[in-house]
């Protein structure tokens, strides 16, 4: 590889150098300008042609075999060590390494949903039609602990991030119930809001902030964890509250309104109105709200296919990103999945292989560049049905705050990679099916997509890659999610798991 870059180097400065020799002969002046712009030129092509070297990235991947799960009911243990799946009403936790059976725990109903405790030694399992909630110790397997809301009913159930308390939701949000599991105490919180996101933990554990509806108002409530005492309250310049977030160093509050009016609301951990942002009025407002990892910056989703970027030092908006349907930047390269149907012969046609072998009708694809400018595939949305398939959907920030991946819904099959350093369009990925999830590596700059099909997906900045997933019968991707380590991806079909290891070779 390094001999291709000293060639393109070579007829770079040869061309460079000999164009310059040539015109002095010929008594032709050239400025500092007109060299800047032929410059200009051949890193342009220089960077064109290193692309087509590096459109597949340089790792390889590996398989387990297929457990069963229920519900998309399929977590990590924080610490890495385990597995935990459900299967109706029976709860299996592995090893992760071994994915060999460490504990085997029977729950009372069909379980809904699924947490780990911030220390990974407990689980919880929660059955809302039942309204129970039941907790399991890894450490000592006889121990559990049940929860019965009784006839309020429960819709949502959570760990604080002490690991040590439950916080259950009531039916009709009448109210969240604090259960300590060391005191056996028990603490209410009146006038809970149901809306998108209105409960949030801030990243150190500390503080949590609640979004509340009285008399007709939005409210919000900062709550200390330790021992739930409420340390602030204030009315919130929200006209229906649709969701919360806190920044990941803890400091400030987003607030965001429905989807009816286009308002963001900046407050401080006191309650004060640092700021408020809005783009526009009398339209579809905000759809998605993602903060970077350092809190920098503040991406805003909305229904006009615009992500707006808001600074952290004033919150003003320093840039937009739109997404238009014809690509024409010439600095950013679309990727376009290819698909390649392969051909059977019939000494291929054994038993065995239709039995047993299901890569023998499986489609094969991989990624070619596509030449600029490129049309975007675009659904044009029904505008006689609710909740109208247009608009960013999905904001995820890269681990070093380097990259930023969006999903425009009337758009499913495309992703669209930004480079936060140069705030400009970095890469597009077109699919053959529309994008179902994507998650970035928790450490390196590397996305995983699929599209509920028989693949997994990976981009990085060397270039883009489609693997299929190697397994008995057929395997479709619907969700997937990263190891803490960042070393293998945790893949879920409709009713199975598998684990995809993923050993990244040094990138060249």
């Amino acid at each position: 590889m390094c001999t291709f870059f000293q060639k393109v180097l070579t007829v770079f400065l040869t061309h460079h150098l000999g164009l310059v020799c040539y015109c002095q002969r010929l008594n032709v002046c050239i400025n500092n300008k007109s060299l800047n712009i032929l410059t200009d030129i051949y890193l342009d092509l220089l960077f064109h042609i290193c692309l087509s070297r590096f459109t597949v990235c340089s790792c390889s991947m590996n398989f387990s075999e297929v457990f069963k799960q229920s519900n998309q009911l399929c977590k990590v243990s924080p610490d890495g060590k385990y597995l935990a799946t459900c299967v109706q009403y029976r709860l299996v936790v592995r090893d992760f390494n071994s994915l060999q059976i460490v504990h085997l725990y029977t729950c009372l109903d069909p379980v809904m949903h699924m947490e780990w405790s911030s220390d990974s030694l407990f689980i919880l399992c929660a059955m809302y039609k039942r309204g129970l909630v039941q907790v399991w110790s890894l450490e000592q397997p006889d121990w559990h602990c049940k929860i019965d809301e009784g006839s309020i009913g429960l819709v949502s159930s959570r760990w604080s991030p002490d690991g040590r308390h439950i916080l259950n939701t009531t039916e009709f949000n009448l109210r969240v119930t604090v259960w300590s599991l060391c005191t056996k105490s028990v603490s209410y919180i009146k006038y809970p809001k149901a809306c998108q996101k209105g409960i949030d933990f801030t990243a150190d554990g500390r503080y949590m902030a609640l979004a509340e509806r009285r008399e007709c108002k939005d409210y919000i409530s900062v709550f200390v964890c330790d021992d739930w005492h409420l340390l602030r309250h204030f009315e919130s310049e929200t006209q229906d509250l649709a969701g919360l977030e806190w920044s990941p160093n803890s400091c400030v509050l987003a607030v965001w309104d429905s989807c009816l009016e286009y308002k963001i609301l900046l407050y401080s951990l006191d309650g004060r109105l640092l700021s408020s942002y809005s783009a526009y009025e009398w339209s579809l407002g905000i759809k998605s709200v993602a903060w970077s990892p350092s809190s920098q910056f503040l991406a805003i989703g909305s229904y006009d296919e615009k992500v707006r970027i808001l600074n952290h030092i004033t919150w003003k908006k320093i840039t937009q990103f739109e997404h238009p349907a014809t690509i024409i930047n010439a600095k950013a390269v679309v990727f376009k999945e290819v698909e390649k149907r392969p051909v059977v012969g019939s000494e291929d046609l054994s038993i065995h292989q239709l039995t047993v072998d299901n890569s023998l009708f499986s489609t094969q694809s991989k990624y070619e560049i596509t030449q600029l400018p490129a049309q975007v595939p675009v659904i044009k949305p029904d505008p006689d049905r609710a909740n109208p398939k247009i608009g960013i959907s999905a904001l995820a920030f890269s681990a070093g705050n380097h990259y930023l991946a969006t999903k425009n819904d009337n758009m499913p099959q495309n992703l669209w990679v930004w480079d936060m350093q140069r705030l400009s369009l970095l890469a597009v990925l077109e699919q053959t099916a529309p994008v179902r999830c994507f998650v970035w590596d928790p450490h390196r700059p590397r996305l995983a997509l699929c599209t509920g099909n028989t693949k997994v997906y990976l981009w990085s900045p060397a270039g883009c890659v489609s693997v299929n997933v190697p397994v008995e019968g057929s395997f479709q991707v619907q969700s997937l999610f990263w190891h803490c380590s960042g070393s293998s991806l945790v893949l879920l079909s409709k009713e199975h798991i598998c684990l995809c290891y993923v050993d990244a070779e040094e990138e060249k």
